[in-house]
């Protein structure tokens, strides 16, 4: 049986749909009553995974890497719905190496997908956001994009920091439109993520590296499937606060990413105040004016 429309309920576009995060984002809000506009580089695979055939739910195949499909999806969601309220800009993988065993190849498609593809998706619905005069994007970082203290994960924490650091950039310039942004870093949770269909490792290992191999290990054969967090209340969450009126620019979820943000604080605020006499002395010299 169809759920019916209800108009008064907002319009969300969601990439990275068909799993993890995202696809138990989809299922919430469609089961909620909002209309849903979902992306994935398959359709069909998007299709099964939600199990949801009605006019609430509109699946997308999107390439996030080319600007030509994406504004195709955002077209067709406004065509579907009338409008688009909340994006969520949640694809993505992880890559795990160090920097000096990652290929430039293997970098630069992390950064297209985690990176350019959200950017896309961005330069693609702000003109429509900025016509409505409202609007809420939400970027989907990392507990990683705070604190890079991760020994092989470096190239993916540089992508999450760059989420963190145009998201920051975004709010300053969206917030005369009325869009509010959210940077969304999450901790463990407990989805397909360290799977080997989210999980890139590099084509080539270096030995020498203990650490980074030891970090492999305990990702793909320890933590995954033991993650503390639970994902249906992380993307409950996000649907909280898609509703507050002062909704966050930085959000963070989980027990873990709250203790490890903080340990990143502490440790900025104690190498600037050891260190507050070096900095502070590198300004020009100024003499006292003559009485």
């Amino acid at each position: 049986m169809s759920t019916p429309l209800q108009p008064s309920k907002k319009v969300w576009f969601v990439t990275g749909a068909s799993k993890g995060l995202g696809l138990s984002l989809v299922k919430q809000l469609l089961e909620q009553g909002f209309q849903v506009a979902a992306t994935s580089r398959n359709k069909d695979d998007l299709r099964r995974a939600v199990s949801v055939d009605n006019e609430s739910f509109l699946p997308l195949a999107v390439d996030l890497k080319t600007e030509t499909s994406v504004d195709q999806a955002i077209n067709a969601t406004i065509a579907q719905f009338g409008h688009i309220d909340v994006v969520v800009n949640n694809a993505g993988y992880g890559l795990l190496g160090s920097l000096e065993e990652l290929t430039d190849r293997e970098a630069r498609e992390n950064f297209d997908v985690n990176v350019f593809g959200s950017l896309n998706v961005i330069r693609a619905v702000m003109p429509h956001l900025r016509e409505q005069q409202s609007g809420h994007i939400f970027n989907i970082s990392s507990i990683g994009g705070f604190t890079g203290n991760f020994p092989g994960f470096g190239i993916y924490c540089a992508t999450k920091f760059a989420v963190e650091g145009f998201s920051e950039s975004l709010a300053a310039e969206a917030k005369a439109f009325g869009i509010n942004v959210t940077i969304v870093s999450p901790g463990y949770f407990r989805t397909d993520f360290l799977t080997a269909s989210s999980l890139g490792v590099p084509s080539r290992q270096i030995d020498a590296y203990e650490a980074v191999r030891a970090s492999q290990q305990a990702h793909q054969a320890e933590i995954n499937g033991n993650q503390p967090g639970d994902p249906e209340k992380a993307v409950a969450a996000l649907i909280q606060v898609a509703s507050a009126e002062n909704p966050p620019l930085h959000l963070f979820l989980g027990q873990d990413a709250y203790d490890m943000a903080y340990t990143k604080i502490n440790s900025v605020q104690s190498d600037l105040e050891t260190w507050k006499a070096v900095t502070v002395s590198t300004g020009f010299a100024t003499e006292n004016a003559a009485v």
